[in-house]
């Protein structure tokens, strides 16, 4: 047998191979170490940058589906992968999961250590003080046991235990050091615990509503809705509102023109079915809240007020359609959906500028200024069958052109341009007018319970961060004994968090150890 053989089965023989139940230990304690909690947390920061960057079901279903039209290729697989719901994403729940075991089975070992830490005595002397990083030695008059008592008020708070037996006096500070690593790690679960309730047990939708008209909180009442797992959808408090007045302003000159300058609903609200109406004003940051659910205003847009008279002379519809901006300068879209025409449903998909930019024969197409300066309304005209009776749920922003069959004028598609006031007439008869134009509130309706504590665990984390990294732990050794007439005394310090100062500081332990005595400052 060589020689590399027989260091090999010598080492097969000191490391037998790990059981079942030696391999699972092994397991958590990788898993529980603060290694791998760090580089989970690390992980878990990654995972959550695609959910700032992508568009979020939960927050806005209509920029998702905008997203998944504007990339057919790359929409679909990132759909597969949950990129358009990363916070309820298994790969995400994961990371999540085992970043709250790893801490949890971190920080209790650690806090059991720490108790113990506390009710043990600062550790005994070492035998060599010239070993230690810092040390000294000076002779005084004075007898062992002065220099002790001389020695425990020199050091201040710190935590002393003086042995007459042995000579010493045994020191030790910074217990809030460790203190505040588990006061930061345990503010992580307390955030990661909160934030994950709140989900489970939150709800948020959105809801357009047109200047004049009223939102009660009820589900049928939304556009878009989302809420936890556990949340009961049969429990959502009561309120309704009416807008009375939705306000828009934009600067008019200077650099910063088209931007916002105010965004203001007055609205008028209830928190019961006979309670008395309360006015309120939601702006930006300002929103209602009622018995904890948040009413903000996100966002506004125009809502021209239609007409439509079908061919047989009948008004089938006449209300403010929303038109969703889809840039800074509020060009917007919008589709309109009449089923109650005759002989055939009418349904309408255009624009609207408010600040029309004209520029000779061409169409008009883009918006210039976000306020309704030159308003101008733009359509595409279909007739036949809108869908709407096969009992599929309908987008009333998307409109089903299947079945049907688009005006045409000329042999080209029949666009209908108008302004308030001003209506057209279509080849069959029916006609639209422009009646008026209004403004719409988007509110954005949320309750997330315990929203407050991940604001006091981060509070509580960044303090405890601060205590672990300006607190410095520290070990202090002083030792006396009587050489004939004179004491020879030794001090030594240990820094368990190396540090530059620990010999400034040892020097000025001796003076103060001295001062303590009597003795004259030792000049050099």
């Amino acid at each position: 047998m060589s020689r590399k053989e027989k260091r090999e089965k010598t080492s097969a023989e000191l490391a037998p191979a790990l059981g079942a139940r030696e391999t699972l230990r092994w397991t958590w304690r990788q898993l529980t170490s603060m290694r791998t909690a760090l580089f989970l947390l690390m992980l878990l920061a990654i995972t959550a940058v695609p959910g700032s960057i992508v568009p979020q079901r939960g927050v806005d279903a209509r920029r998702v589906e905008t997203y998944l039209l504007d990339h057919p290729d790359l929409g679909p697989w990132l759909d597969r992968l949950g990129f358009f719901s990363v916070y309820t994403s298994p790969w995400f729940s994961a990371v999540y999961l085992l970043l709250m075991i790893s801490l949890v089975g971190c920080i209790i070992p650690r806090c059991l250590v720490y108790a113990r830490a506390l009710k043990a005595r600062p550790p005994r002397a070492p035998r060599n003080f010239s070993r230690l990083p810092a040390s000294a030695v000076f002779e005084v008059d004075a007898e062992p046991e002065a220099v002790l008592e001389a020695g425990r008020k020199a050091l201040g708070r710190s935590r002393t235990d003086v042995d007459t037996d042995l000579l010493e006096v045994r020191s030790e500070k910074g217990y809030l050091r460790e203190l505040g690593n588990l006061i930061f790690h345990v503010s992580i679960v307390v955030v990661l615990v909160s934030v994950a309730i709140g989900a489970l047990y939150s709800y948020r939708g959105a809801a357009v509503v047109v200047q004049g008209d009223s939102f009660a909180n009820t589900l049928t009442q939304y556009d878009e809705f989302s809420s936890g797992a556990l949340f009961d959808t049969d429990k959502l408090p009561y309120f309704s509102l009416d807008l009375k007045k939705m306000q828009a302003q934009f600067l008019e000159t200077g650099a910063q023109r088209g931007s916002p300058k105010l965004f203001r609903a007055t609205v008028d609200y209830q928190t019961s079915q006979d309670g008395a109406s309360k006015p309120y004003r939601i702006e930006v940051n300002h929103p209602l809240i009622v018995d904890g659910t948040g009413v903000f205003l996100v966002g506004q847009g125009y809502a021209p007020v239609l007409k439509v008279t079908d061919a047989q002379g009948k008004v089938v519809f006449d209300d403010a359609v929303p038109f969703l901006p889809s840039d800074p300068s509020y060009t917007s879209s919008g589709v309109l959906k009449v089923p109650d025409a005759q002989p055939d449903q009418l349904g309408f998909q255009g624009f609207f500028l408010p600040t029309a930019l004209v520029q000779g024969d061409k169409v008009p197409s883009t918006s210039i200024f976000p306020a309704a300066q030159f308003p101008l309304l733009g359509l595409f005209a279909y007739r036949g069958d809108l869908g709407l009776d096969e009992g599929i749920p309908q987008s009333v922003y998307v409109l089903d052109k299947k079945n049907l069959k688009q005006f045409t004028k000329n042999g080209k598609a029949l666009r209908i341009s108008l302004q308030p006031g001003q209506r057209a007439k279509l080849p069959d008869g029916s006609t639209i007018e422009f009646r008026d134009l209004l403004l719409f509130a988007r509110f954005q309706v949320a309750d997330t319970p315990l929203v407050k504590v991940p604001l006091v665990g981060t509070s509580l984390g960044v303090l405890g961060l601060l205590l672990s990294l300006f607190i410095q732990p520290r070990r202090t050794w002083i030792r006396a004994r009587r050489e004939g007439s004179r004491t020879v005394v030794e001090v030594a310090a240990l820094d368990r968090a190396p540090r530059d100062d620990l010999p400034d500081d040892l020097d000025h332990l001796v003076e103060r150890i001295r001062h303590q005595l009597g003795e004259p400052k030792e000049t050099t």
